[in-house]
């Protein structure tokens, strides 16, 4: 299955904007922004919605498209 979750740090860079900037955007640890964008731990939907507003993406553009693909209903 693939891990790559979401496309937070892809995003991130494409938007040229950095870990640091998202972590005080939305008030949170660096090392909970870290996490997501290594794909250890996961931002709950609130936060996506978040940080697509903040990153001015549609939310399924944080998503691995392969990922939500693979997952079996």
């Amino acid at each position: 299955m693939e891990t790559d979750i979401n496309r937070i740090k892809v995003v991130l860079v494409e938007k040229k904007k950095t870990n640091k900037w998202l972590c005080e955007q939305l008030n949170v640890n660096p090392s909970t922004v870290s996490k997501w964008c290594t794909n250890s731990s996961q931002p709950d939907i609130e936060t996506l919605i978040r940080i697509s507003k903040l990153l001015e993406v549609d939310m399924e553009d944080l998503l691995n498209k392969h990922y939500v693909e693979s997952v079996r209903i």
